[in-house]
């Protein structure tokens, strides 16, 4: 049976807000732009990795804190 937590309507909006930080951002951004030019290292494809499964999972919990606030993502 799952359960029922009531957290405070602040927190989760605080969570909707959240993001990558600019420069993590940007930084995630040039190294798609370099693996479809083709011209990525590979330690730099591990980092992609990581970084494109962090962002991943902040939308997520953005997705689901915009759920429990009745909002659309902006």
């Amino acid at each position: 049976m799952p359960a029922t937590i009531a957290a405070p309507a602040a927190w989760i909006e605080s969570i909707s807000d959240f993001r990558l930080p600019a420069q993590t951002d940007q930084q995630l951004q040039s190294l798609m732009d370099r693996n479809t030019e083709g011209i990525l290292q590979s330690s730099e494809k591990d980092q992609l990795a990581a970084l494109a499964a962090l962002s991943e999972e902040i939308s997520l919990l953005r997705a689901q804190a915009l759920q429990l606030l009745g909002r659309q993502p902006a």
